[in-house]
């Protein structure tokens, strides 16, 4: 039997392309220093999120009506759903706060993995929601944290299919150790004009490129930003490495069982 069934949540030609409209512009909004052609308060990234919330969720919905509408998406796959969310949620605040340790992602990476881009980059969000709930970290940055999950979820369901054994865990590996810095450099762009306002490491509207990025690398490093990281890489490194075996083969007899076809 073969270790990839069919995707939990089926992505059809119409969702695949709200979906990609949706990680473009959520992206440009993540890099807007440094496309800003014009002076721009700092206070207006604030407003933002909201708009966050209104690609993000509407994605989410879309994903699920059209999958639910069909028939791809059944009582199984949201039962699966919810269970990772509460795991992922349970999983985050254990290593909050203690050098970067963050026990979210390496779970998220393997499930987008089995169960495809769609539930990795729904899983994300709602991970990412149901912990700031429980953690009570709810605030403008919560939109962007989801985003950016869900881009890490979305990622791992698109990783090449033809890897298996260790070839697949290192593969899962190295992607979790990306993931990881990319999460990171994504919230450090959020925070970057707020915390860098009014200071030598300010985003220059409508500067050049290379020095708005200079400026940015350079905040990352003093800030401890890129340690942090750094401890969320070695996380998700050590995690998939050691318990991603075992995880993956769990993962995969749920989805046997499910029959997602």
């Amino acid at each position: 039997m073969t270790d990839f069934l069919g995707p939990a949540v089926r992505i059809r030609l119409r969702t695949a392309l709200v979906l990609t409209a949706a990680v473009v512009v959520g992206l440009a909004m993540f890099c807007w220093p440094l496309l800003a052609r014009s002076t721009v308060g700092t206070s207006a990234h604030t407003t933002d999120a909201p708009f966050v919330f209104l690609v993000t969720l509407p994605v989410l919905i879309l994903i699920v009506l059209a999958e639910l509408s069909s028939g791809g998406l059944d009582a199984k796959a949201l039962a699966l759903l919810g269970v990772l969310s509460a795991v992922n949620a349970a999983l985050r605040p254990l290593g909050a706060g203690t050098g970067g340790i963050e026990l979210v992602f390496f779970l998220l990476v393997l499930a987008g993995r089995v169960f495809g881009p769609g539930f990795g980059f729904v899983l994300g969000s709602t991970s990412l929601f149901a912990s700031a709930l429980l953690t009570g970290g709810v605030g403008p940055w919560l939109p962007f944290q989801m985003l950016a999950s869900s881009l890490v979820g979305l990622g791992a369901g698109l990783l090449p299919r033809r890897a298996k054994g260790r070839w697949e865990i290192a593969m899962l590996a190295v992607y979790g150790v990306v993931a990881a810095y990319f999460y990171g450099l994504a919230m450090s762009m959020f925070t970057w004009p707020f915390l860098a306002n009014h200071t030598a490491l300010d985003f220059i509207p409508g500067g050049p490129l290379g020095e708005n990025l200079h400026r940015f690398l350079v905040f990352t490093v003093l800030t401890s930003t890129l340690g942090w990281d750094t401890g969320r890489a070695l996380t998700n490194l050590v995690a998939i490495v050691v318990l991603g075996p075992a995880i993956l083969t769990v993962l995969r007899r749920a989805a046997r069982r499910a029959a997602f076809s």
